[in-house]
């Protein structure tokens, strides 16, 4: 049976789950137990917030469900680090959701497709760096996913040349991210919808559509 911690991340999202609350739970304690293992010779997550690992960072990451839809299926991360949010989607939404993770450190890369290939997701890693990426090479996404990444003006830029006409951005941002979106509007134009984070005070989640670069 799953850890109290595991169950208690994972229960507030039940209907938004393509399994049991159980069997993610289990899924994602076996992520857990990989992440703690590799953090030994690859700094994954910060080592100040391992302790908090279901409240700080899969608890954060499960949140961005309440943004996601049923007819969302393809989705690409961009800066996937230790894979949060990424791994916890993919697995709260196995067997209908399509990732891509982007991420260019060679150790981080491994570690990912590991968990993937582990916990069974459908889920590839590009090692290359985002700009790298010929967007014809790949699917377009419903949702594009990104947690600590850059600031909202370069995260434009970057998610730009992915953007389709239906494709969302939900963004995990702190307590600047007013002056983000200020910042980020002189460039690029967009619809954003802000919610407060469930388990950050200081947190948002942005949820960008219609993403375009304004005329100079």
């Amino acid at each position: 049976m799953a850890s109290s911690e595991a169950l208690a991340a994972v229960a507030p999202y039940a209907s938004s789950l393509t399994r049991d609350v159980e069997s993610v739970a289990r899924d994602l304690e076996s992520y857990a137990d990989l992440l703690r293992k590799w953090q030994r010779i690859q700094n994954l997550v910060s080592r100040e917030t391992l302790t908090e690992l279901w409240t700080r960072h899969m608890a954060d990451s499960l949140q961005t469900l309440s943004r996601i839809t049923e007819k969302d299926s393809n989705f690409i991360d961009l800066g996937s680090g230790g894979g949060f949010p990424a791994i916890p989607l993919a697995t709260a939404l196995k067997g209908r959701a399509h990732y891509l993770l982007v991420e260019p450190t060679q150790r981080k890369v491994s570690f990912l497709r590991t968990v993937a290939r582990e916990l069974g997701l459908d889920a590839k890693v590009d090692s290359r760096r985002i700009e790298q990426i010929d967007p014809r090479e790949t699917f377009v996404p419903d949702v594009i996913t990104s947690r600590a990444l850059a600031n909202l003006e370069t995260l434009c830029g970057m998610m730009l040349p992915f953007f389709g006409p239906n494709t969302r951005a939900i963004l995990h941002k702190g307590r600047e991210h007013v002056e983000e979106i200020e910042q980020a509007s002189t460039r690029f134009a967009f619809n954003v919808l802000v919610t407060r984070s469930d388990t950050d005070p200081n947190g948002v989640l942005l949820e960008l559509s219609n993403l375009s670069r304004k005329d100079r």
